[in-house]
């Protein structure tokens, strides 16, 4: 169960009570409906979905790096985890706090990405935090994002790689105003038990001070639990999304250049809740004329904005929000979604994104991405979307 800054998460949480494989795919505000939304970053770039289309069925070069897309198969299941953290590891001697609770692991992608849902007790009150895993396929490492249920946004991600059954990923954050190494470790795993423990650095890595660790042991094997009751309010705006829909998307190529051209991709969503509502994941496929596509949509809700965080990444690139590693943010009014972000198009120039949602129903749903170049006076759309529910879902 890890997370790049779980443990100032948590602190802040409890305190407060408290690509597609290029630039293109992200261009396109997934914040939407994560399936939507997923989908629609997917051809939102001018030539993304097909240079990364190709890609994949180009001859490539052989790579003698280690594959390691199934190094956290042990990680599926339920675990029980006790908890030790503690709030400054540089401060000596310090008072450790103690948790426990549950993590629920379920597989995406076959198991090249994961979804962790944590939820724990402890003497400053609940806490509920998620990790999302991805495989980089090309650079053979993984990387864990962490949130926190009170703020629904994604931290820094830990990155790094396997060796002889041992994980170390690694990654720099801010911790009381100043920089800092944050390292990961997963170790001791066995069949039903494994240990995560997570120390910071600051001294260039020199020494490691650990801040927080949690030793895990199995409870049942399943891929799956039933989701909390979720709270009242905005949290529900995508809950008519949640299930399998059948998606035709229709992107312009090079839009912005007065382009008239269109292609068309029929595929699948797949959408769950996480959190009992206040996040959730969609789970894309789809087929069109340059090939097939994954991707995934993670959407969190931010219940101090009561607005929308949408985090989005493709199979073949492994890292969230590529190329910018911020959200689309954006909410629901009388019905329909609108969410915005910046961000850099052809030549590295930045343009608006706009994603709209709307209408929808029961067992049908549309959506549109539009680009601005002049700062939101004039608006080209250049994906639409539209969804029809499987019957029985």
């Amino acid at each position: 169960m890890g997370c790049g800054a779980c443990i100032p998460a948590y602190t802040a949480a409890m305190t407060e009570t408290k690509v597609i494989e290029t630039d293109a795919i992200r261009r396109f505000p997934m914040i939407v409906l994560f399936f939507i939304a997923a989908l629609a970053s997917i051809f939102s770039g001018q030539a993304g979905l097909i240079d990364a289309l190709a890609a994949q069925s180009a001859p490539q070069q052989a790579d003698t790096a280690r594959d390691g897309r199934h190094d956290y198969d042990f990680n599926f299941g339920v675990w029980h985890t006790h908890i030790r953290r503690i709030p400054d590891p540089f401060s000596a001697p310090g008072e450790w706090m103690e948790l426990n609770g549950t993590v629920t692991v379920r597989k995406v992608w076959d198991g090249r990405a994961q979804l962790e849902e944590i939820e724990a007790d402890g003497p400053k009150g609940h806490w509920e935090g998620m990790t999302l895993f991805l495989y980089n396929p090309e650079a053979h490492q993984w990387s864990q994002w962490f949130a926190d249920s009170k703020a629904g946004m994604m931290t820094n991600p830990l990155i790094g790689s396997f060796k002889d059954g041992r994980g170390e990923l690694y990654s720099q954050e801010t911790f009381h105003d100043k920089s800092i190494l944050v390292r990961g470790v997963w170790s001791e795993i066995a069949a039903d038990s494994h240990h995560f423990e997570e120390s910071f650095s600051k001294d260039g890595g020199k020494t490691w001070a650990v801040a927080f660790s949690a030793a895990l042991t199995r409870e049942k094997e399943t891929d799956a639990r039933e989701p909390a009751t979720a709270a009242e309010g905005a949290q529900h705006d995508f809950d008519w999304d949640l299930g399998t829909w059948k998606i035709h998307m229709r992107r312009l190529q090079h839009p912005l250049t007065g382009s008239t051209t269109w292609t068309e991709m029929d595929g699948t969503t797949v959408n769950s809740k996480v959190w009992g509502g206040k996040a959730n994941l969609a789970e894309v496929e789809a087929d069109g004329p340059n090939g097939h596509l994954e991707l995934l949509a993670l959407r969190l809700f931010n219940p101090a904005t009561k607005e929308w965080n949408v985090n989005f990444a493709t199979s073949g690139v492994g890292v969230l929000n590529t190329p910018t590693g911020l959200p689309t943010v954006g909410e629901f009014k009388n019905g329909h979604g609108e969410f915005y972000d910046q961000e850099p198009y052809s030549n590295g120039r930045a343009i608006l994104v706009r994603f709209r949602i709307g209408p929808v129903s029961a067992d049908s749903a549309e959506s549109e991405q539009a680009f601005s170049d002049d700062g939101g006076k004039t608006w080209e759309t250049n994906w639409i979307n539209t969804y029809t529910r499987v019957k029985g879902e």
